[in-house]
């Protein structure tokens, strides 16, 4: 089966989940995780869960768990906590849980990271990978990172991920 029939096999509304990871951030100012709402609600998708929550790696770890065992949520996205301060944990927090990683997704947000910010994108640790039929990303918390992994990577593409963990 082609790439195309994959995606025409896909679901047209995926059901998501937003995690905010930031010790600073309050709802207010929360520019990435709305941003991430936004491209998800304008696609068409829903947002099932919302929440902000500190820089902690059990919390982290304790909420993508939960959600990723909820039947209303199909992928889990993270924002914040992906650099390499001693604060940020969301890497360490979430690579345990996960079944299988997505290398390629790390690799290509670096790519296209490079060519708007250049080297500095090496500091980014985003990831993805499933857990059970979960989809999750890890994406860091500035806005521009967030609508470059959103616009260029996820949105086009988390209809045919949440197709083939499906099955």
């Amino acid at each position: 089966m082609s790439v195309s029939e994959h995606k025409a096999d896909a679901p047209v509304v995926v059901r998501c989940a937003v995690l905010t990871v930031s010790d600073t951030r309050t709802e207010a100012t929360d520019t990435g995780g709305a941003l991430a709402v936004r491209l998800l609600e304008a696609e068409g998708h829903r947002v099932s869960a919302r929440r902000i929550v500190r820089d902690e790696p059990a919390d982290v770890a304790a909420i993508v768990r939960e959600w990723a065992g909820r039947p209303d949520i199909d992928v889990v996205i993270t924002t914040g906590g992906t650099g390499l301060s001693v604060r940020d944990t969301t890497y360490e927090a979430v690579v345990a849980l996960l079944d299988k990683r997505l290398d390629g997704f790390g690799e290509l947000f670096r790519s296209l990271s490079y060519e708007e910010i250049g080297p500095a994108a090496m500091l980014s640790r985003a990831v993805a990978g499933s857990r059970g039929r979960t989809f999750i990303a890890c994406l860091p918390g500035a806005e521009g990172a967030v609508r470059l992994a959103m616009t260029r990577l996820l949105v086009p593409e988390l209809p045919h991920i949440v197709r083939e963990l499906q099955k």
